[in-house]
């Protein structure tokens, strides 16, 4: 049974037990089908056997040999792989301005940071793509790895695995890849995904950071959103987002930005009314995902049009 069907079966097991809200006392009623969802590990449920499932399904689709959920952001997945790889002492090689997780992973690992490439690191943490959309060359990072493991953070390159019009997925060639679902891939605050294509079971080290009381309805909901990217409708729904963005016809400042779903304009041009990602001081992000449909780039397309050309 997977896990989605398993939060719709019903119970007739009267239950002493946590969540105290029983699945039927709401306190904020907007959310009453996740409370009617949010179960925990009891014998009448049994959600870790089809959780365990759900992973299984989800590194087929992916091709790795072990996937996780994470409800925890892709922060989570990062910190697990530096502890699943490293042993205190080691040093891992990062970028000088990566995202925070990575230093702290490396310093919860009890580990040492270096920003020069040094021959004797146990690990190295790439960001790709970066905010704006580049990408760098995975399978010749990884060559020159060596024996170090590579980790990489794809934070924002979840559609990737799902479209050859998008940059190559790192799922496949590092050793470990960090997704995060909800920044481009349609999914929920903080749903993210681990995954381990070398023979290092991450399990071990998520348990060490995770909490014992897992909110199954978010986990529920990355099982859908994989089961969406890989069905006929989720892969022509990526397509059809490829499509919308290029017919724009927006260049970006930067000829080397692969990823259409990443919009990149001038900071001095105006959008009023609609609101950037990032702005980093010469140009902005406009960052399109699963949600973004024509009418919404149209729309930014009318603004630029309008406010830049009196």
């Amino acid at each position: 049974m997977s896990l989605i069907n398993l939060l719709r079966k019903k119970v007739k097991t009267v239950m002493f037990t946590t969540p105290s809200h029983g699945q039927k006392f709401f306190i904020f009623r907007k959310f009453r089908q996740f409370y009617k969802y949010d179960i925990s590990e009891t014998d009448a449920h049994n959600p870790q056997a089809a959780l365990d499932k759900a992973q299984a399904r989800a590194a087929k689709i992916y091709g790795t040999k072990y996937t996780y959920f994470l409800t925890n952001g892709s922060t989570s997945g990062i910190i697990a792989a530096v502890l699943a790889c490293t042993q205190p002492g080691d040093k891992v090689f990062i970028e000088k301005d990566a995202h925070p997780s990575h230093l702290n992973a490396v310093k919860l690992a009890g580990c040492e940071p270096v920003y020069d490439k040094a021959e004797d690191i146990k690990a190295q943490i790439i960001t790709r793509p970066t905010y704006e959309g580049f990408v760098s060359d995975i399978a010749a990072i990884k060559k020159m790895c060596g024996r170090a493991k590579l980790i990489a953070d794809e934070a924002h390159g979840a559609l990737y695995p799902f479209s050859v019009r998008l940059p190559q997925s790192a799922v496949q060639i590092a050793d470990f890849t960090v997704q995060s679902l909800h920044k481009t891939a349609g999914g929920l605050n903080p749903t993210a995904l681990l995954h381990s294509s070398c023979d290092i079971d991450p399990g071990a080290a998520l348990a060490m950071i995770n909490t014992t009381s897992p909110s199954y309805p978010l986990l529920a909901s990355i099982e859908a959103n994989v089961n969406f990217l890989n069905s006929k409708r989720g892969l022509a729904k990526i397509e059809g987002l490829i499509d919308n963005c290029l017919s724009l016809g927006i260049k970006s400042p930067f000829p080397f930005a692969p990823d259409p779903t990443k919009i990149l304009i001038p900071s001095d041009i105006l959008t009023p009314g609609i609101e950037d990602e990032k702005d980093f001081g010469k140009y902005k992000l406009f960052l399109c995902g699963i949600g973004t449909d024509i009418k919404k780039l149209q729309r930014l397309k009318r603004c630029l049009k309008k406010c830049n050309n009196p």
